[in-house]
């Protein structure tokens, strides 16, 4: 079994569609799993939303797609992301925004992965950026192996029994399904925050045992004029240019 895995897609249609025809290249697509955010920030959430259920998929809520539908308030968001939750709000169908309020917070399935957005602490707001707050996803953790979003930063935890071990993940890494536990983060593909403009996306092969991280480049400029012509902030357009 092969699942591409996203997370952070934030309406960024250019930087889905290029992720998942880099993955169909590398081979077949059996499932797509969502981490959370498919929408916020970009310019084409209703087509990222469609997109995503044209595959067999298992698709969890973020922050930003809880404040799409008016599940939790912007007041903690800073003035851009509320912005564009606002704007996102008023440009999803009622139809999307009910799919994505059915979306759970969690998901443990039987290939022995666990996934959420933020941790398992916290499934909507927490960041996992700290050995500290990565042990104690990995204590809840009942699963060998765990995937999360939010940071958008690539970056795999292992489980070292009282600490957990850190380490960043670079494009064309592979993360073996063996006895030593991990919850990763394949990156943003919509909004990379790692200094790398591209979309960043994981692959987890059942049948090799291994889960290998990607990056593709795709036509920012395109998603950029999108954004500007739809009155969403300029910042948020022009971070895609920095992967900042």
């Amino acid at each position: 079994m092969r699942a591409v895995v996203v997370a952070d897609v934030h309406a960024n249609l250019e930087a889905f569609e290029s992720v998942l025809d880099d993955a169909k290249a590398r081979g077949a697509i059996d499932a797509l799993w969502s981490l959370g955010d498919l929408v916020g920030y970009g310019p084409d959430p209703e087509r990222c939303v469609e997109l995503l259920q044209s595959y067999t998929y298992e698709a969890i809520v973020g922050n930003h797609d809880l404040a799409a539908v008016g599940v939790i308030g912007i007041e903690d968001f800073n003035p851009y992301a509320a912005a564009a939750a606002t704007w996102t709000s008023a440009n999803l169908s009622a139809v999307a925004k009910v799919w994505m309020m059915s979306l759970p917070q969690i998901v443990v399935l039987e290939s022995g992965f666990t996934l959420t957005h933020g941790s398992l602490v916290d499934p909507v707001w927490e960041y996992l950026v700290l050995s500290d707050n990565a042990a104690e996803h990995l204590a809840r953790q009942s699963t060998p192996y765990g995937l999360v979003g939010h940071t958008h930063i690539p970056h795999v935890f292992y489980d070292a029994r009282l600490d957990a071990m850190s380490t960043d993940v670079v494009d064309g890494a592979e993360l073996a399904l063996d006895d030593l536990r991990f919850v990763a983060n394949p990156g943003s593909v919509g909004q990379p925050r790692d200094g790398d403009p591209r979309a960043a996306y994981a692959i987890v092969d059942t049948d090799a045992s291994v889960v290998s991280f990607h990056r593709v480049a795709y036509d920012f400029s395109t998603t950029q004029e999108k954004m500007r012509a739809s009155g969403l902030p300029v910042f948020l357009s022009d971070r895609l240019t920095r992967g900042r």
